[in-house]
């Protein structure tokens, strides 16, 4: 019974044996940089995110109420925002496109404090009716509370800017003009809803300035467990099954990731690498001086005189730096002076013989490489 064989000559069990070890090594290092891929990503992206580091993000301000207890999940899922919400606090940052259904799932979810971050006008009709756009933004600079809410008065001047709101009588608003609020607080059947306009306040970049640090501890860090949910833009033809899992897995990324290295790696591995540089034997060995030959006539039959002297030329500058020790770089006076002080000669003769004019006949294409040649034989002369 023959063993099969492949292109290269092997059999099955030789190119096992051979393959088996690199594609261990392959399949563990893919194994393990998918594994570091998802242990180090981020739930949450973008602006306001409680990942993020960039000066619109929010990561420092997550990393304060970790620091005072409370247990901080970002979430771009709205299962986590639909859950039992008893004793918990629910942030809504701005941006997505939910449509009133899911506003609804929200609100039904029963959350003790609700914190809706420059919310749209669909958020503020279910979760926070009364508070109305003013559709009039303030100017940034830091402002007194100007209110009887026991967060802010604590927090003093903060640094606002951006959306203001109107509000009903029996709402606390702070952080105005007098008429309009960039901090509304809602309280009704024991839930509480605070509507924030201005999210730069809490952002990275704004956190450390006036009271802001404090005003966000205040308002958000109520109760232990904070639920920060970034919603997210949606097809509002498919809002009807947005309940379903999603088509195409997140972590499908991380996988497709992990492919794209180890097809790489084995790219790596089984390219063609060059090997040593091998003496190969020429089929005519051709002496330099048939070379020389038949250079010169190739310049005789096209009458290239001019290439045929900057070669002599060429050939005997070079003699000459050798014999004198000037520099390659050397400038053509200074090569024409060296020249004439060691053989005596008229230094404009020696330029025009250097570096003069082609010759325009063959005659004087050999009498210019005799008189070289008597050059180059004076400077080698002790």
């Amino acid at each position: 019974m023959s063993t099969a064989t492949t292109a290269v000559g092997r059999s099955g069990a030789e190119s096992w044996r051979v393959l088996r070890l690199p594609l261990l090594i392959t399949g563990v290092v893919v194994l393990g940089v998918l594994v570091m891929m998802i242990l180090t990503a981020s739930r949450t992206s973008g602006p306001f995110s409680p990942d993020s580091a960039e000066p619109t993000g929010a990561k420092a301000l997550a990393g304060l109420l970790q620091n005072h207890g409370v247990d901080v999940l970002g979430t771009q899922d709205l299962q986590d925002a639909v859950g039992s919400g008893t004793d918990r606090t629910l942030l809504v940052a701005p941006g997505g496109s939910l449509d009133r259904s899911g506003w609804q799932r929200i609100a039904d979810a029963h959350w003790s404090h609700l914190v809706l971050v420059r919310p749209s006008y669909l958020a503020l009709e279910v979760l926070a009716p009364g508070v109305h756009d003013a559709t009039a933004t303030l100017s940034k600079g830091s402002r007194a509370p100007d209110c009887e809410l026991k967060e802010a008065v604590q927090s003093g001047t903060v640094t606002v800017a951006g959306t203001s709101y109107t509000a009903p009588a029996s709402a606390k608003a702070c952080y105005g003009d007098g008429i309009n609020h960039t901090v509304v607080r809602l309280e009704s059947e024991g839930r509480i809803v605070d509507v924030i306009g201005s999210p730069r306040t809490f952002t990275n970049a704004e956190l450390a300035n006036d009271g802001n640090a404090a005003l966000a501890l205040n308002l958000i860090g109520t109760h232990l467990e904070l639920v920060w949910y970034l919603p997210q833009f949606e097809n509002t033809s498919t809002s009807a099954n947005s309940d379903g899992p999603p088509l195409v897995p997140p972590d499908v990324r991380y996988v497709a990731w992990a492919l794209a290295f180890a097809a790489f790696v084995v790219a790596l591995w089984r390219g063609r690498r060059l090997g040593p540089v091998v003496a190969e034997p020429l089929p005519v060995i051709v002496h330099a001086a048939e070379t020389t030959e038949g250079r010169a006539r190739l310049y005789r039959r096209s009458r290239a005189r001019d290439r045929a002297a900057a070669a002599l030329r060429e050939s005997a500058i070079g003699k000459l730096y050798k014999a004198h020790g000037i520099p390659r770089r050397a400038e053509p006076a200074a090569v024409v002076a060296t020249v004439a002080a060691r053989t005596g000669r008229d230094p404009a003769m020696l330029y025009e013989l250097l570096y003069g004019w082609p010759p325009v006949d063959d005659a004087a294409l050999m009498s210019l490489s005799q008189q070289l040649d008597l050059l180059t034989q004076e400077v080698r002369r002790p």
